[in-house]
């Protein structure tokens, strides 16, 4: 009974592997490395430091409390994205933005972008277009000098009206191609 547990454990682990390496093939094309690269929030954060202009490794390293050697690691990753250059400078290791690398993560979203403003008009010319109301129901028939019963409202407008007035009144801006 014993090696059928350890078979049985054993044939587990090989499956695990091999469903891990299955499940998680290496980043194999640009924009799949580019998206891999801006999933890790610290590397996110040295971009936009990147974004105020090129910077020496050593300066980079300070708003982190992590290693220098992990902070290369990130720069590696970076670079090998085509999102960042590195270049030595007598012994200064210069890191600045690839713009080419952020432009193909852009080129590739503008197709959606284009895709959601163009839903998002549609939602708004839904909620802004005109409102279907039932016929009013047929009067009933009152005695002179008797009230109308009281509406329930406690001088509330209809609720058709406080529906008008919670929508939005602005549409979503579309951007120029």
């Amino acid at each position: 009974m014993g090696s059928t547990v350890a078979k049985k454990n054993l044939i587990d682990i090989y499956l695990t592997r091999w469903l891990n390496k299955a499940m998680s093939p290496p980043a194999t094309d640009s924009l799949s490395a580019t998206f891999a690269a801006l999933a890790d929030p610290t590397r996110r954060a040295i971009l936009a430091r990147l974004a105020q202009g090129a910077s020496p490794v050593g300066e980079l390293v300070k708003p982190f409390r992590i290693s220098a050697p992990a902070i290369s690691r990130h720069l590696r990753v970076l670079e090998n994205a085509g999102l960042i250059e590195r270049k030595v400078d007598a012994q200064w290791r210069i890191c600045r933005l690839h713009a080419p690398g952020l432009q193909r993560a852009d080129d590739w979203l503008s197709q959606y972008r284009a895709f959601w403003d163009d839903s998002l008009d549609r939602l708004v010319e839904v909620l802004e277009g005109p409102v279907a109301t039932d016929p009013p129901p047929a009067a009933e028939p009152h005695t002179a000098g008797v009230p109308p019963p009281a509406s329930p409202s406690h001088g509330r407008p209809p609720a058709e009206t406080r529906e008008r007035e919670r929508r939005p009144t602005h549409r979503h801006p579309r951007k120029k191609p």
